[in-house]
């Protein structure tokens, strides 16, 4: 029987990290995670990284590994996790892929087209033109040199439109030529558990675990990281706030407030794209726990999932 890939996802806040570490426990796996901010150092309390407690109780893999500066794309995390999990199912029946980050996700379930690397000096002169004329002279680049995605892509989001025009200049060819929607195949079975709560009841997880991040000094973390805010890494819910506190633009209740509205935002943006994924068994990580661990023992059994 093929091994088994278990993917553990849902919102961010919904309890996906101690539910996690039970599930590896129970099946002897180490823990691939799937958060595109964890992978990065010295970011710990911003991205609700493990802490290292959790770290020594499970062996974690893409935690932490990265420089702020280093670049990073789910198609890089495809070809990673591909190739470690090809070693790990040699000594492990079993394999626990845990996050929230949707296209690392889709990438390593084959779902992502393989799209060339982008010229680096191309990427930083795409920024610079974002920084300096704004989204508007990209927006009319990508119109003239690939209509097609242009009428498709979300026009607000400058990280989308700057990637399409990056692959664009660097092969010379459209963006939507790589865009074919095929699925690759995997040697191994995979089976996707969500983690849902009711909104109100999510809202309140997220709004507490904010102020727990300001307890554990997110600010002080903020500060340290403020010389490098202009990386991609950096531009993140919770950061971002933080440094438009240190500008002057908001106050530090007002920066606080606008963490837990944006990270309400991004919960939603979270779920209405894991709806669309019919494989999820979802579950409430309290009130069905025990359904879910009986439903994870039975996937062990299971020839096709």
């Amino acid at each position: 029987m093929k091994g088994l890939l278990l993917i553990l996802t849902g919102p961010t806040g919904v309890g996906k990290t101690e539910l996690s570490l039970q599930l590896a426990e129970r099946f002897h796996s180490p823990i691939l995670s799937a958060d595109s901010r964890q992978i990065y150092k010295d970011m710990s309390i911003g991205t609700a990284a493990p802490t290292q407690e959790q770290l020594q109780r499970v062996r974690h893999y893409f935690v932490g590994q990265l420089g702020l500066d280093d670049y990073y794309s789910a198609a890089a995390f495809e070809a990673e996790a591909l190739a470690l999990m090809d070693k790990l199912f040699r000594k492990h029946e079993v394999l626990l892929l845990c996050g929230g980050s949707m296209m690392y996700l889709d990438a390593v379930c084959g779902l992502i087209d393989e799209i060339p690397s982008v010229n680096p000096e191309i990427r930083k002169a795409l920024w610079r033109q974002y920084e300096e004329k704004g989204l508007d002279s990209l927006l009319e680049e990508l119109q003239r040199t690939d209509p097609g995605h242009y009428e498709r892509v979300d026009r607000k989001n400058y990280k989308r439109v700057i990637h399409a025009l990056e692959i664009c200049r660097t092969t010379g060819r459209p963006y939507s030529d790589f865009r074919t929607n095929s699925r690759k195949e995997r040697p191994f079975r995979i089976a996707k558990i969500g983690l849902k709560r009711e909104r109100e009841e999510l809202y309140t997880r997220i709004n507490r675990r904010v102020d727990e991040m300001m307890a554990a000094g997110l600010l002080e973390e903020a500060q340290r990281l403020y010389p490098f805010r202009q990386l991609n890494a950096l531009n993140t819910v919770g950061y971002k706030e933080i440094f438009q506190y240190m500008d002057g633009k908001y106050t530090l209740d007002e920066a606080v407030e606008k963490i837990k509205r944006n990270t309400r935002v991004y919960a939603r943006k979270q779920m209405t794209w894991f709806k669309r994924d019919p494989q999820i068994a979802w579950f409430h990580p309290d009130r069905e726990k025990d359904a879910l661990l009986l439903y994870a023992d039975s996937l062990l059994s299971n020839t096709e999932v």
